[in-house]
C-alpha cells in the first residue's frame, strides 16, 4: 500500500486546531504514512461493506481508506471538530464517505440511525487519554456491540502514553483497558511518526462488558 505525503494546507489546518483545542485534537501533527499503514493494514478492506473511522482530523486515514475499499463500501467518519469537518468536505469528494460531526460516545446511536446494525472495522485516532473513564468505557463497549464476528478495531496511542488525572501527569495504560473489552489485543510500535506511537489491533469483543454510569460532569469527546 502506498500513501501520499501531507499537503501544506493539511498541516496548517491541523496545527491551527492543535493549538486552539489540544484536548479534542490530541496530537501535534497528522498521522504519518507509516502510522496510517499500520492502522489500516490489519483490516479486511476488500470484503468490507461498512467501516467506521473515529477522529478523522484532516482526513489522512480517511483518504487512505477510500483508496483501498470497494466501490460499494460505506465509510462512516466521525469528527467532532467543526473546522476539520469543513476541511474534509472541501478536499474529499466521494459518495462512499458519510462524514458525521458528532461525539464518539454517540457512536452506536449514529451508526444505527443510518440503518446499520454491524460494521466490519473501526479505525480510531481518538485521544482516549483525554476522555473520562465513562467516555472510554462507553466508546469501547459500543464498538464491541457493532463489530461483526470477524471485525477488527485499530487504535493508536502516542509513545509517551500520558494522561492528566487530578491535576497530575500519569501513565495511561491503554493496553490494560483494551484487554477489558477484547479477548485479542496485539501491539506494534511505529517509530517513524511524530511522535512515535503504539498501534493496537483488537479482535473478538467481550460482549459482556457493560457501560459505566454516565458522569454528567464528563468532558467533551
Amino acid at each position: 500500500m502506498k500513501f501520499t505525503g501531507l499537503k501544506k494546507s493539511n498541516l496548517t489546518t491541523f496545527a491551527t486546531e492543535a493549538l486552539a483545542d489540544f484536548r479534542t485534537t490530541g496530537a501535534v501533527a497528522p498521522s504519518s504514512r507509516y502510522l496510517t499503514q499500520a492502522m489500516v493494514g490489519p483490516l479486511r478492506l476488500k470484503k468490507a461493506r461498512v467501516l467506521v473511522e473515529v477522529g478523522s482530523g484532516t482526513g489522512v486515514m480517511t483518504r487512505a481508506l477510500l483508496d483501498l475499499i470497494p466501490s460499494d463500501t460505506t465509510l462512516l467518519a466521525f469528527e467532532i471538530n467543526h473546522r476539520f469537518c469543513h476541511y474534509i468536505r472541501s478536499v474529499v469528494s466521494d459518495q462512499r464517505l458519510v462524514l458525521i460531526n458528532s461525539s464518539a460516545t454517540r457512536l452506536e446511536e449514529e451508526v444505527r440511525r443510518r440503518g446499520y446494525t454491524r460494521v466490519d472495522a473501526v479505525v480510531s485516532s481518538l485521544a482516549l487519554a483525554f476522555l473520562s473513564d465513562w467516555q472510554r468505557h462507553t466508546f469501547l463497549t459500543e464498538i464491541g456491540s457493532l463489530l461483526g464476528e470477524k471485525g477488527v478495531f485499530t487504535q493508536f496511542q502516542y509513545f509517551h502514553g500520558l494522561q492528566v488525572e487530578d491535576g497530575q501527569l500519569k501513565r495511561f495504560r491503554l493496553e490494560d483497558l483494551l484487554r477489558r473489552h477484547f479477548s485479542s489485543v496485539r501491539r506494534k510500535i511505529i517509530w517513524r511518526n511524530l511522535p512515535p506511537a503504539f498501534v493496537f489491533i483488537c479482535r473478538k469483543p467481550l460482549r459482556a462488558a457493560q457501560p459505566a454510569h454516565r458522569n454528567p460532569g464528563s468532558g467533551r469527546t
